[in-house]
């Protein structure tokens, strides 16, 4: 071997050799970072103690939720990779299924579609039999925040009709308010990861779309039963959450609106140191997120939402179309500005009698945690439970109460700006500190990054559970 190939060959082993000690270094550096900031935030949840067992109410619905791998379930029922995506605001056909998921799924955009062909529907069911890795849980959005609500320490009183069997699985401390029925609703929970493959589609981000032939849940049909409960049952909080079931449902005239004022009513029958928190989800029926508005949205103190909800809420309270899809990274500045301009807005209307007036805002994205909170309101312990929102979406999302830093990511910035206007404070992400909280004009704003799981065990009901969990702290 001449002497300069022996020089190559060395400094060959050299180049690989610094850059593997490199990527090491750089490895132990994000590890300690990443537990670092887990012990702070861990730190941040443990600064409140639960001294007693809130009482909250939580409706509606409940269904049996089969999960399963999206892509695989697709394959095997034989639905076709489509390459024209639509938005459908309800499915008839293999056809419009394709073109709808097609629509999401790049973005990794959460979306939720009513399947009126029952024949389409049974036939998904059907396929999911005999995947690899399908699971079966007890699903909606009452019986998934009961049971976190439970779990954190709350008693629950929840509005939904479900299975013996599915009542079995319930948390201790949740009382279910309508008889147990025969037969319960099946919505199928399509996951995907992020880099997930669909023909040509590639998903940037993991994430789920959620179909139904769900007729029950729609009309809220325990509400009578609950509505019969509630004021014995004296809640600190009232929850409300699933009307995302009503969108595009075939209702005959009239009886959308009769639904929404019977709820309405309750919520107005509350007693004034009740506080009540709306929980937002996929709306794309202009008439139902109107309505909404009118009946639900000016009468609550709280509300939840993701990334997606968001703008879509800020477009319907602006008067201009709803933004069915938008960024699924979006930056901090972004989300802070659109949540000042919905509290503003909402805090705008002039308030009637027995109507509650907003003083909360969350709204959790993947990467981290923001609430607003008006200053000398009810709500309490704004930072512990804006960490405890972070710590959540990696419980839930990991499957484990156990936070594994190996098994996470940090993919909020280094630091952030608290607006997009020009020269606006920019706040640096500190490691012993992450979460930041500060006071403008009459509220006070806390935001956390989240440790986002890199190992994904379940992507639906992470709001439920977020929202369900950060709320215990703060009644």
């Amino acid at each position: 071997m001449g002497h300069g190939l022996k020089c190559g060959v060395a400094i060959s082993f050299c180049a690989v050799f610094m850059a593997y000690w490199y990527r090491q270094q750089v490895d132990r550096e994000l590890g300690s970072r990443l537990e670092m900031v887990l012990s702070s935030l861990l730190k941040a949840e443990r600064k409140v103690d639960l001294n007693r067992r809130p009482r909250v109410a939580v409706g509606f619905g409940g269904c049996l939720d089969i999960v399963a791998d999206g892509i695989a379930l697709l394959n095997k029922a034989g639905i076709k990779p489509s390459r024209n995506p639509v938005h459908h605001n309800y499915i008839t056909s293999e056809e419009q299924l394709a073109e709808s998921f097609a629509y999401f799924f790049p973005p990794g955009a959460a979306s939720e579609r009513f399947i009126s062909n029952e024949t389409l529907f049974r036939k998904l069911v059907k396929a999911t039999q005999g995947l690899p890795r399908v699971r079966w849980s007890l699903g909606g959005n009452a019986p998934v925040m009961a049971n976190r609500l439970a779990k954190e320490g709350c008693e629950v009183l929840m509005g939904s009709r479900l299975t013996p069997d599915l009542i079995e699985v319930l948390q201790e401390h949740v009382t279910v308010t309508s008889k147990p029925v025969d037969e319960t609703d099946i919505h199928l929970i399509l996951e995907y990861s992020s880099g997930s493959k669909w023909g040509q589609l590639v998903s940037r981000r993991a994430n789920r779309f959620i179909v139904h032939s769900d007729i029950s849940n729609p009309v809220l049909e325990s509400l009578e039963d609950f509505q019969t409960q509630f004021k014995q049952f004296n809640p600190s909080l009232l929850v409300v959450g699933g009307l995302q079931m009503m969108d595009n449902f075939p209702f005959r005239p009239g009886q959308l609106e009769e639904r929404l004022k019977l709820l309405r009513d309750l919520m107005l029958s509350v007693d004034s140191t009740t506080r009540i928190h709306f929980e937002m989800a996929s709306f794309v029926d202009d008439t139902l997120l109107n309505n909404l508005f009118t009946y639900i949205i000016t009468n609550v103190d709280s509300l939840g939402m993701n990334e997606q909800e968001l703008p879509n809420l800020l477009s319907m309270l602006k008067g201009a179309n709803i933004t069915v899809l938008s960024d699924p990274y979006p930056r901090v500045a972004s989300i802070l500005d659109q949540m000042r301009e919905v509290y503003r807005i909402l805090n705008s209307q002039e308030v009637m009698g027995a109507q509650h007036k907003l003083t909360r805002l969350h709204v959790h994205t993947l990467a981290f945690q923001a609430i607003i909170i008006a200053k000398g309101s009810f709500w309490r312990n704004t930072m512990s439970a804006t960490a405890k929102a972070s710590l959540t979406a990696n419980r839930h999302v990991c499957g484990s109460p156990n936070i594994d830093p190996t098994k996470a990511k940090l993919i909020m910035d280094d630091s952030f700006s608290v607006s997009r206007e020009q020269g606006s404070k920019k706040i640096p992400l500190k490691e012993n500190r992450p979460v930041s909280c500060w006071e403008e004009h009459d509220y006070e704003i806390c935001v956390a990054p989240v440790l986002v799981c890199t190992e994904v065990y379940q992507t639906v009901g992470g709001g439920d559970n977020i929202s369900a969990a950060s709320l215990v702290l703060q009644i």
